[in-house]
């Protein structure tokens, strides 16, 4: 009966897979899965679905969908206000066309660090790239790997206090806040960053000698990529914003200064780091532990409220320096929070699929597979990470699966041998960072989409970018976080 209900994992994984991939949608696919995974395993279907899926996922809407609606919220007043653009073209400027590959990278970088959301990146980043790539004689095929490094790698999973819904996660499993494992992370930063701009540099190099130019034809039109549904039920389980929002709203038509756009960017990133180094620590909160509250702890609950209040606060400072830049305030306040509803209750459908193939005893062959692998909790950690969010094409997926079934097992074996939660933290999202970014991963898709490319002609290059040099910093930080620990 194991091997049956192991095969019935398999099953539910796999068409789960295949059908997402297709564009069908998760809200539907994720509980057939998990129903097939308990019919395999002769566990009662219904309760499962009641008790088991249902609960798993409203948990999570529960944890973080606070931050799928204001991080997306704020992604869309800062588009509209035309910060993004502002910010982005101040780089530009600032770097010169003779460094147009690295003034990409950075203005992608410095947004996302600074709390937008992807998808919106994507949109605002991808023409303005367009332009820079012709200009310079840059080949096309190269933008996507460009916006790629600048806002999926270590922005999203390694820069210390990175507002990402990703670094989010972790923290109520571990019990850590957004900057855990600072230098390590700035080491793996470090890495990742350096080693794509290497690449990229090495293929603009190669391209220039053998006489490869800009190319030809042009991206389909935002508007038309927004509308697309098949594209956007790939691309809701990978991110925090609907793409169809996109369109939602009006964009400001006056030109922005760089240092009131960057205001709210530098809000987020101070409030954050504030909140969670010397703000909460400091306040009485022993009131959690009652019944009323959950029977919590501020190391529960603290790491989202960190992050909750610096998205707040950067969406008031928007709405202070933007407030007259905003044509049509209510819809693009309406726009960016209907764009949270879709991708959080998608990834929350993953959640409960996980926590259905969790639940079933076929599970414990899965667990002692992966608690065997040679190389202590760290790797095997990295390990199931990796796969989960390979097999979901979606890094926030992956990584709540992969906690729900096995952080309590990873926080027991790290109490024995002396390693510290944030090591865990870090090395969870670093690893749910890499192998997310395949074929069917739903950002990919939806960047190739928006820059006129294709999977033949970039994808390569969005390998070495967003997936080796990702690899190999998490490579780093084991060896180093097994031989010094956290710091």
């Amino acid at each position: 009966m194991v091997l049956l209900g192991l095969l019935g994992i398999l099953i539910g994984l796999g068409l789960l897979i295949w059908l997402s991939y297709r564009g069908w949608s998760v809200l539907l696919l994720a509980p057939l899965a998990a129903m097939i995974t308990a019919l395999f395993s002769g566990e009662p279907l219904l309760a499962h679905l009641t008790q088991t899926f249902m609960s798993s996922a409203a948990g999570f809407i529960g944890q973080f969908f606070p931050l799928f609606l204001l991080g997306a919220l704020f992604g869309k007043l800062m588009e509209d206000s035309g910060s993004v653009t502002a910010i982005a073209r101040f780089t530009t400027e600032q770097l010169g066309a003779g460094r147009t590959m690295l003034a990409v990278v950075l203005a992608g970088a410095f947004v996302t660090y600074g709390g937008v959301s992807l998808f919106v990146a994507f949109f605002v980043l991808a023409p303005m790239a367009q332009e820079l790539f012709r200009a310079a004689g840059i080949p096309r095929r190269l933008m996507p790997a460009a916006i790629v490094l600048g806002t999926s790698t270590f922005t999203m999973s390694a820069l210390p206090g990175t507002p990402s819904i990703q670094n989010a996660i972790p923290m109520p499993f571990f019990g850590t806040t957004p900057f855990a494992a600072p230098g390590l992370g700035i080491i793996a930063s470090l890495i990742m960053f350096g080693f794509g701009v290497w690449w990229l540099g090495r293929e603009e190099t190669r391209a220039r000698h053998s006489g490869e130019g800009f190319g030809d034809g042009e991206p389909p039109s935002g508007e038309r990529l927004a509308t697309d549904e098949q594209l956007r039920e790939r691309a809701t389980t990978a991110r925090e914003f609907d793409p169809s929002e996109i369109t939602g709203g009006k964009p400001s038509d006056e030109p922005m200064a760089a240092l009131p756009a960057a205001l709210p960017i530098v809000t987020v990133v101070f409030v954050n780091l504030m909140m969670s180094l010397v703000v909460l620590p400091r306040l009485d909160t022993s009131f959690l532990a009652e019944e009323r509250w959950g029977g919590t702890s501020l190391a529960a609950v603290g790491g989202v409220w960190a992050v909750v209040t610096a998205l707040a606060c950067a969406i008031v400072m928007v709405l202070i320096v933007s407030y007259h830049r905003l044509p049509t305030i209510r819809e693009t306040i309406d726009a960016g929070a209907n764009a949270s509803v879709l991708p959080a209750v998608s990834v929350a459908s993953l959640v409960g699929f996980g926590a259905v193939v969790a639940a079933v005893p076929a599970f414990a062959i899965v667990r002692d597979a992966v608690l065997g692998i040679e190389g202590g909790p760290l790797v095997s950690l990295a390990i199931a990470t990796n796969v989960l969010a390979a097999l979901t094409g979606s890094a926030s997926g992956g990584l709540t699966i992969a906690l729900d079934a096995l952080a309590s097992t990873y926080m027991e074996r790290a109490s024995e041998i002396g390693l510290a939660p944030a090591l865990l933290h870090r090395v969870a999202v670093i690893g749910a960072g890499t192998l997310d970014s395949l074929p069917h991963n739903g950002a990919v898709v939806t960047l190739l989409a928006v820059c006129g490319s294709t999977h033949r002609e970039s994808y390569r290059d969005i390998v070495i970018v967003g997936i080796i040099g990702p690899i190999i910093a998490l490579v780093a930080i084991i060896m180093l976080g097994s031989a010094f620990g956290s710091f």
